[in-house]
């Protein structure tokens, strides 16, 4: 295992790289279905994402936080626009790489399934800290299979996923040191809980029962780590 060391961000490298593997094998999966097979899936799929919502989303031990790092959150996002920003830039990956319909969603799901739950907070800080990459590696093989199937149901935006993966987890690795004081316990929870709830929105609009701009939410994640520290 000493080889990791030497290889930078190694937990996060592997967990986009399993998203990615996983992600292939879903879409080659997916090629073989007819289009109306597909959307029984994709609802089981929507489900999914919405019972993980609220397993994440009840684990607050603050509500009040919760609750305000959302409606906070989302006023902020509004008035930055990034909704419209994301999906201008989707729309440009999606015609780039040819995409079939439904890119934007798989890009969104994914990308906040993977990025909202604590391991992903607390395998960037293991890692960064120097310690061995355990849990982004569990995380990044837990991930791999979810991909398999939400590739098969969502289609292509979830392999561009690993992008963003990527991104944040090397971001927290990097800025380990400096975050850890801000990142206690409760505000991983509370951070996990205003993600569970977005990822709800995100069920919903998978389902159409909706259009909520969950994009627009997501200044609520440093709000809650912020609020923590008013309501403790």
């Amino acid at each position: 295992m000493e080889f990791m060391s030497f290889i930078p961000l190694f937990g996060t490298l592997a967990n986009a790289l399993l998203i990615a593997a996983g992600s292939t094998a879903g879409l080659l999966l997916r090629k073989n279905l007819p289009a109306k097979a597909a959307e029984l899936p994709t609802q089981g799929m929507a489900l999914f994402v919405i019972t993980l919502g609220v397993g994440m989303a009840i684990k607050t031990q603050n509500p009040i936080v919760a609750v305000a790092s959302i409606a906070g959150g989302s006023l902020i996002g509004e008035l930055l626009g990034l909704e419209a920003a994301f999906e201008s830039a989707s729309r440009r990956l999606e015609k780039k790489f040819a995409s079939g319909g439904g890119f934007l969603s798989g890009f969104i799901t994914a990308s906040l399934v993977y990025c909202t739950g604590s391991m992903a907070v607390l395998g960037s800080f293991e890692e960064g800290l120097g310690g061995y990459p355990s849990l982004l590696i569990t995380k990044g093989l837990i991930d791999g299979m979810m991909s398999v199937a939400m590739a098969a149901s969502l289609g292509f935006g979830v392999i561009l996923s690993s992008i963003p993966v990527f991104i944040y987890q090397g971001a927290l690795t990097i800025a380990a040191g400096w975050l850890q004081p801000f990142m206690s316990e409760a505000a991983v929870t509370e951070m996990s809980a205003a993600g569970g709830l977005m990822l709800m929105a995100i069920g919903l609009n998978l389902l159409g029962l909706m259009k909520i701009r969950v994009m627009n939410m997501l200044p609520g994640f440093v709000l809650a780590v912020l609020l923590v520290k008013l309501f403790p």
